[in-house]
């Protein structure tokens, strides 16, 4: 057992070294509360994280009714007993003494605690009212990628065939939607093709925005045990940072933000040129690929280091890595998915594999990455408002065959177009058509861009907010109702990480007073709101996690996320990758081993979209295009960013994480190792521009766009000149009433500032493209002005 006091210093602990594969070795880490052992501990329940996309398995130790601590589970598949600072830590914010514990209603004007039975009258009297007067398209959902998937698959029913409305989305939409559609549009099915395995084969690693080391401990330190072993793979990072990543790889790429797909399109050109493309699988297997030849036969690396500022030698040696690899292992992240032509870069990503034929071997992985720890199960149960088990709303057989399952007719589940992606549901709250929104384990007036915006919404009168969460948010503190919910290890479910392993989590403590877990409080809406399918019998006919699990067992099979040969039971000995069915009992390590089946016509979960545009393909069109079913190669040209740095603004902002914390903190914050390793926000700028600017490290500064103003500390750090990059994850909870929110006064919360806009496919914000100017306000040290926001001068440790 390794428990390590200095994982907040050093998020990737000791090294196990292993050779090309070789299985990762065990190592089990461990951490208990302040004078608690193993031997005080008198049970150990199974989970897994639930604080990032890795699903990394754990055990939660149990004493006295309360969680004690946490141990990762050797035997499991992701993290062979690792856990990162966040898991380590993260569960102290279950014991946290502002938990919400009863459910509040607003009356005259202030939240106050009452009962459910008062709490859940409002929320049903209001839907059936709007639902009589204005119709389904008067209420709207707003979930999480933190949910069971039991829960978002109960949501996903109860909103498509109970109140029948297509406005369903999650936060996931912030977060992954452009890995969903990247995976759709060149392989007809959203599902990683990858495992987390192909980095114990792989030659080569590149990472495309990915600051794994940050986002994803656990996963950074089996790349860091393979580089410390015999045999090590060459790693490529793309990112304008110099990350932990960046100083481990041979070689880094730095773009300026908002060139992703020049930059690829040189390494495709580069690729080609130099003839190291697999033909007979290209003819075999794939679409699509004549034209990306001639899109990219401009697109060389001379070209390309004009666009990007990376000079063209580099991007030459990055092509000979890419293009000389023999187990290429690629993943993409939020460098990509939250930037301008976000699925249009990851896509390019997808055709760096397809035209070397890199997919369905061990060490040819491909992993279009998810940032929280279910949102491929958001996604999957159709709670991110597209069809459940990845089926095509353009296509009425899988419209058909969901209503049989439902027992409803098909024109009772909204398929009319397209589902209403978060940001064009908050447009509807703006504009008056959407009077309702019910919104589960997420804060988007911290998360969503242009927040000055987003609290103008939420606060509208005519706007009837319902917020289920653990704590008092930003968010939840503009609600007309607050629902108090059970988290991680207080309730049973499954939930699915980014390479498609299923871990259970089962209950291991009672939540706090009267807090009832998500699935509880959506079974009892659809019981109040009497929702029946044809036949007369209940819509939603389970009542526990298990009966949900089944009911989503059936509308999985067949289905490329098949569940079917999975339970409870069988969970328990640990995670499992679907599709997992009687000819695969053992789920299956990769997708896309022998052809491309789910992108035929008939199977596939999207037809596709316009690259520039993001227009919906016909089905005749994509069967004229794909009528035998193959991976798509389509071709992107590259667009300048909508907003560009200018003499105004002369800097790009870029928002992101940090490896102590999650989303707007309400758990992390709440831990006191992760909220001391980084309690307040800082911007960071490169020590070239700082010194152009009189700056220095630890002055106060004010970072401001087109949209709003925040301020905080400064870092002179190994970043690009022109860009300025500051942690989203601060917003307003843990600030004295009078600092919460900005009030037109400078703020705390990076999205003050960003750009209501986004990606014309995935319809992702766009967090990356911001243009802004890095201004002083106090030297460090000195006190700030007197037009200074005082609350958020602290520390920046």
């Amino acid at each position: 057992m390794h428990s390590s006091p200095d994982r907040i210093t050093n998020p990737w602990g000791a090294r196990t070294p292993y050779a090309p594969g070789d299985p990762w070795p065990v190592r089990t880490d461990l951490h208990l509360a302040d004078g608690v052992t193993e031997a005080d501990v008198e049970r150990w329940v199974p989970s897994a994280s639930i604080l990032h996309s890795n699903g990394d398995a754990m055990d939660i130790a149990v004493r006295g009714g309360r969680i004690v601590g946490v141990r990762g589970r050797a035997a499991d598949r992701v993290n062979r007993g690792r856990l990162g600072p966040k898991d380590l830590y993260g569960w102290q914010a279950n014991h946290s003494p502002d938990r919400l514990t009863r459910p509040l209603v607003r009356e005259n004007g202030r939240l106050v605690e009452t009962d459910w039975d008062t709490a859940m009258d409002r929320v049903v009297s209001r839907t059936r009212a709007l639902l009589d007067d204005r119709g389904p398209g008067s209420v709207g959902f707003y979930t999480s990628g933190q949910l069971f998937l039991e829960e978002y698959y109960t949501l996903s029913v109860l909103a498509h065939a109970g109140v029948r409305t297509n406005h369903l989305d999650g936060n996931t939409r912030l977060c992954t939607a452009t890995a969903a559609e990247a995976l759709k549009e060149s392989f007809g099915s959203d599902g990683q093709p990858g495992s987390y395995e192909d980095i114990d084969h792989a030659d080569t690693i590149a990472l495309f925005g990915h600051n794994m080391a940050e986002t994803q401990t656990v996963l950074w330190t089996r790349v860091l045990d393979r580089l410390e072993g015999s045999d090590p793979p060459r790693v490529l990072c793309v990112d304008p940072r110099h990350t932990p990543v960046a100083r481990r790889a041979d070689i880094h790429l730095a773009p300026r933000p908002g060139t992703n797909v020049a930059l690829l399109n040189a390494l495709l050109h580069e690729i080609i040129r130099t003839g190291r493309v697999d033909r007979a699988y290209l003819d075999a297997h794939t679409v699509g690929y004549d034209e990306l030849a001639a899109g990219v036969e401009r697109c060389t690396p001379r070209w390309a280091a004009e666009i990007c500022g990376v000079p063209a030698a580099e991007i030459e040696r990055a092509a000979d890595l890419l293009g000389s690899a023999e187990r290429l292992t690629s993943t993409v992240l939020q460098g990509v998915y939250q930037s301008h032509q976000a699925s249009a870069a990851a896509v390019q990503v997808n055709n760096l594999h397809l035209i070397r034929g890199m997919l369905g071997r061990p060490g040819c992985g491909l992993m279009q990455m998810n940032g929280q720890p279910t949102a491929q199960n958001t996604r999957e149960c159709g709670a991110d408002g597209d069809l459940p088990g990845f089926r095509n709303w353009q296509n009425d057989r899988h419209v058909a065959e969901l209503a049989e399952i439902w027992n409803v007719e098909p024109d009772g589940i909204p398929h009319y177009g397209p589902p209403t992606h978060a940001m064009q549901m908050f447009r509807y709250a703006e504009q008056g058509s959407l009077r309702m929104l019910w919104i589960s384990g997420t804060n988007p007036a911290v998360s969503l861009p242009e927040l000055g915006r987003i609290r103008s919404i939420l606060a509208q009168e005519r706007l009837f907010v319902v917020v289920q969460d653990l704590f008092l948010t930003e968010t939840a503190q503009l609600a007309d109702v607050v629902l108090p919910a059970a988290t991680w290890g207080e309730k049973t479910g499954t939930f699915t990480n980014a390479d498609r392993t299923v871990h259970l989590s089962e209950k291991a403590v009672d939540p706090p007073g009267e807090a009832r877990a998500d699935l509880d409080i959506f079974l009892d809406f659809a019981a109040r709101m009497d929702f029946r399918d044809k036949d007369g019998g209940p819509l939603v006919h389970w009542s526990d996690p298990q009966g949900a699990f089944a009911a989503w067992q059936r509308c999985s099979a067949g289905r490329p996320c098949d569940y079917t040969g999975l339970s409870y039971e069988k969970l328990r000995g640990g995670g499992i990758q679907w599709p997992c069915t009687e000819d695969a009992p053992d789920g299956t390590a990769r997708l896309y081993t022998d052809g491309f089946d789910h992108a035929h016509p008939d199977r596939c979960e999207s037809y596709g979209k316009d690259m520039v545009t993001g227009a919906t393909v016909t089905p005749v069109e994509y069967r004229s295009l794909n009528p035998d079913g193959k991976a798509v190669i389509k071709a992107a040209e590259y667009l300048p960013p909508h907003e560009d740095a200018s003499p105004e603004y002369p800097l790009q902002l870029i928002t992101g994480r940090t490896v102590h914390h999650f989303h707007t903190r309400t758990k992390t914050g709440r831990a006191p190792e992760l909220n001391a390793a980084a309690p307040d926000v800082w911007a960071e700028i490169s020590p070239a521009e700082a010194s152009a600017q009189g700056l220095a490290d630890g002055d106060l500064v004010q970072v401001t766009t087109p949209r709003g103003a925040l301020r905080a500390r400064l870092r002179t750090v190994a970043i690009r000149d022109g860009v300025v990059f500051v942690p989203f994850h601060y917003g307003y909870w843990d600030l004295p009433e009078g600092h919460r929110p900005p009030d037109g006064r400078p703020g705390r919360a990076a999205n003050e500032t960003t750009i209501t806009d986004w990606d014309p496919l995935s319809k992702q914000p766009l967090f990356k493209t911001a243009a802004a100017r890095v201004t002083l306000v106090a030297r460090r040290g000195a006190p700030p002005r007197q037009d200074t926001d005082d609350a958020t001068t602290g520390s920046t440790a």
